[in-house]
């Protein structure tokens, strides 16, 4: 899949070219040595991040060639997050690894490539994770049961096969395996929990109480308990998604569905503090499901009783003030509010008053360079709204630090449905409209009031919010 690494890395620093030289160095069993570096073609920012459980640990500068390196005295193995705002992705260490990478954040996931030791099963790993989105489409949850189970099982077999023969040629150890097979299990495992819920809203049929009764047997050889997978997507979403389905077990009735967020949500709480024992594995799963909540629950008056069944099952007081923070500032958020106010520049350069710009039931929605795919079907999906519904008015703010790069990839494209922005206190608007993903849009009244400020422009039922 991927190319010859050494055309694709540029000639780096003699320094930087010795480390990488180590593959072959023998190590004493006391030295945790290991370097990290690499280069960012169309950087977002002037510094690369490392994380580790979500933590930052180092900041890295790039220099003038868009170029990082770092020594790190000792590092301890095991998989890790870097991260170029707004993206991000895991690379993983063994004992004294010296990896380098390269990228391009226009399409930040699809050019990334590792080299050095340990490169193969960096390397791995973002092949499977391409695989994966290549393979999270919606269509799959229409097909009728056996259908469903072929099109998945089978999936699944072409991605077994491939990680089965790569464990083989690199011959990882258990620790790295089990992140390798939790991006290939749990991913396809998430898709039978999506399935039943999924289905009855995409198909209008009830499939609940005609599953196999044997169609939950998989959840018995997951282990809740591995302290290894608490922040890994792969762990992530299958337990949102499992969380999901038995909140809403009961499924084949209406009025199951239409049962408040507050409710399924307390639920979810309930459920997480009788599984996991694991007190730190337990804690991120609260903090996954308090973070879901406040972000997209419409019904904003039951926040504190969910926040108080929050704070008396979860023991991790760093998450506390965030999780309020952002209780907070959604609260500013209801219908009917006003967004509190930003400045914004337009692209002539100047200022806007945003308030002045809304003489229609109006749509906001956010995108970034950094994620083309996003730029052009969120605009897109502005168009074709937009000729459905010609009263609509479409806002899109550029969530991106540079204004110049902006306008450039604005005179790349011709988007004659959109009023474009660009915030000039980019944190400010982050924190104050609760920015925190990018499938986020904010449908305001005619008088600029807040209709919602917590849907998806892509949600089947977007349209319904119109009305």
């Amino acid at each position: 899949m991927f190319p010859n690494l050494k055309n694709l890395l540029l000639p780096i620093s003699s320094i930087v070219i010795l480390s990488l030289t180590s593959c072959n160095k023998e190590f004493k069993d006391d030295n945790y040595t290991a370097y990290f570096g690499g280069e960012i073609l169309n950087p977002n920012n002037r510094y690369v991040l490392l994380l580790k459980d979500n933590e930052v640990i180092d900041s890295v500068l790039l220099d003038n060639k868009n170029r990082f390196f770092k020594k790190f005295d000792s590092l301890t193995p095991g998989m890790y997050t870097f991260r170029h705002e707004p993206e991000y992705q895991y690379v993983y260490f063994d004992k004294n690894d010296s990896l380098m990478l390269r990228l391009n954040t226009k399409e930040f996931d699809n050019s990334l490539v590792f080299c050095g030791r340990g490169d193969q099963k960096n390397n791995f790993l973002i092949e499977m994770f391409l695989k994966n989105e290549a393979d999270r489409g919606y269509d799959v949850f229409d097909k009728d049961y056996k259908k469903f189970s072929r099109t998945i099982d089978s999936s699944y077999a072409v991605k077994k096969s491939f990680y089965l023969r790569r464990k083989t040629e690199i011959g990882w150890d258990e620790q790295f395996d089990t992140y390798a097979k939790a991006s290939l299990d749990l991913n396809h495992l998430a898709k039978k929990e999506i399935y039943p819920i999924a289905h009855k809203r995409r198909s209008g049929e009830d499939i609940c109480n005609s599953l196999p009764k044997n169609y939950y047997d998989f959840r018995k050889k997951i282990d809740y308990n591995n302290e290894d997978l608490t922040t890994y997507v792969a762990f992530v979403r299958y337990m949102t998604a499992m969380l999901n389905n038995i909140a809403y077990k009961n499924c084949n009735t209406e009025k199951d569905y239409e049962q408040t967020a507050l409710a399924s949500n307390i639920k979810k709480l309930n459920i997480t503090d009788t599984l996991f024992k694991n007190q730190k594995i337990k804690n991120g799963v609260l903090n996954n499901i308090a973070f879901m909540y406040l972000l997209e629950d419409q019904n904003m008056a039951n926040n504190k009783k969910f926040l108080d069944r929050y704070f008396q099952l979860s023991t991790d007081k760093s998450k506390h003030n965030e999780i309020r923070k952002i209780s907070s500032a959604a609260q500013h958020l209801k219908p009917g509010n006003k967004l509190p106010s930003q400045e914004f520049i337009n692209t002539f350069g100047e200022k806007v008053d945003f308030t002045h710009m809304i003489n229609g039931q109006t749509v906001v929605f956010f995108w970034t360079m950094s994620s083309k795919s996003h730029l052009e079907a969120v605009h897109k999906k502005a168009h074709d709204l937009k000729v459905k519904h010609p009263e609509l008015n479409f806002i899109a703010v550029n969530m991106d630090e540079s204004k110049e790069d902006w306008l450039k990839t604005l005179a790349k494209y011709d988007f004659r449905d959109t009023v474009e922005l660009h915030a000039s206190d980019l944190q400010k608007l982050k924190d104050e409209w609760v920015i925190t993903k990018l499938h986020r849009v904010i449908l305001l009244n005619a008088d600029g009031t807040i209709k919602n400020a917590f849907v998806s422009l892509f949600d089947a039922q977007f349209e319904e919010q119109l009305k």
